[in-house]
């Protein structure tokens, strides 16, 4: 089995230390390095292939949220703070999650958990990853004050709009507030891959694409740049 490679950016050695005791329980894992800070990080993510980082927010120099801005194609993210008050803003830069220490190991596992075959350089992981592998063929959702039942096989797409998420299903349309990240960590990877930002498509419901969108139905929907190459590696691997 291919593992996730990732690294550990934290400039506190405690904190770094616990990270790197939790990456080395989980099989499918491989910590490729430490750094104290985002030089050190640049440096590691240029000389080897990073699926995941670690990310602390709170750093000397420069700030994790501004590392992040920083890189044209960046690996994906789960911030590490001690700060509440930069939740939102780790979001926003399309963090996979959000952990607050101390961390604890269960909260460790629900957040790579959510690295969604997106962001991961082999697809043959999509169901060996984490909590990703889900048996279940519905998702429940909040619609105004009741909880509506979603067939995962109805769904065409889900578009983020802000704090909501739009789910598009061949019967009718859900917008529902939630947060894109937790919606994609509650997938089935091996169903649903995310194909830009603002977008997640079942992808038998993809009708037809080419290396900048995709057909799903009537809709033309684009192939975000930091997801292009993941993208096409799911969906080439279908050609007969």
């Amino acid at each position: 089995m291919k593992k996730l490679s990732c690294i550990i950016v934290d400039d506190e050695p405690l904190a770094a230390n616990v990270l790197e005791k939790y990456v080395q329980r989980l099989d499918h894992l491989n910590l490729v390095g430490k750094a104290e800070n985002a030089i050190q990080a640049f440096n590691l993510i240029n000389s080897e292939r990073i699926d995941l980082m670690f990310l602390d927010i709170k750093m000397p120099q420069i700030t994790g949220i501004d590392f992040i801005k920083s890189l044209n194609n960046p690996p994906a993210v789960i911030f590490t703070t001690a700060y509440r008050d930069f939740a939102l803003e780790g979001f926003e830069m399309d963090a996979v999650d959000y952990l607050l220490k101390p961390i604890s190991f269960e909260r460790f596992m629900k957040a790579v958990g959510k690295v969604s075959v997106s962001y991961v350089s082999d697809p043959k992981l999509m169901n060996e990853v984490g909590s990703q592998t889900i048996t279940r063929d519905y998702i429940f959702v909040r619609e105004d004050k009741r909880m509506k039942k979603v067939l995962l096989a109805d769904i065409l797409f889900v578009e983020s709009i802000k704090d909501y998420v739009k789910i598009i299903t061949r019967k009718d349309t859900v917008l529902t507030y939630l947060k894109m990240n937790y919606l994609e960590g509650n997938l089935p990877v091996n169903q649903f891959v995310r194909i830009h930002k603002s977008f997640i498509v079942r992808i038998e419901a993809i009708q037809g694409y080419t290396s900048s969108e995709a057909e799903v139905g009537d809709v033309t929907i684009p192939i975000g740049r930091h997801y292009k190459q993941k993208v096409l590696e799911v969906l080439n691997d279908l050609i007969l």
